[in-house]
């Protein structure tokens, strides 16, 4: 199943460098797209459906730590 979230960050700046992280993420493969501006982020990917998925979690508190929230 295709999930898909998106956050806003202080500056496009910011955004660039979580996609950045991303890129080679070894928690999911994921697909993000820069929006509204540039300053924030959807991230695209495929939900684990054979047990609990982290991967949103995992999202969450990466975003927290450049400053993003989920919009």
């Amino acid at each position: 199943m295709k999930t898909e979230i998106s956050y806003r960050f202080e500056s496009s700046q910011v955004a660039n460098r979580f996609i950045h992280l991303l890129k080679n993420w070894p928690i999911n493969d994921v697909k993000t797209k820069l929006f509204n501006g540039g300053n924030c982020v959807k991230v695209n990917y495929d939900y684990d459906e054979s047990g609990f998925d982290y991967t949103v979690a995992e999202l969450d508190d990466l975003a927290e730590i450049h400053g993003g929230k989920e919009i």
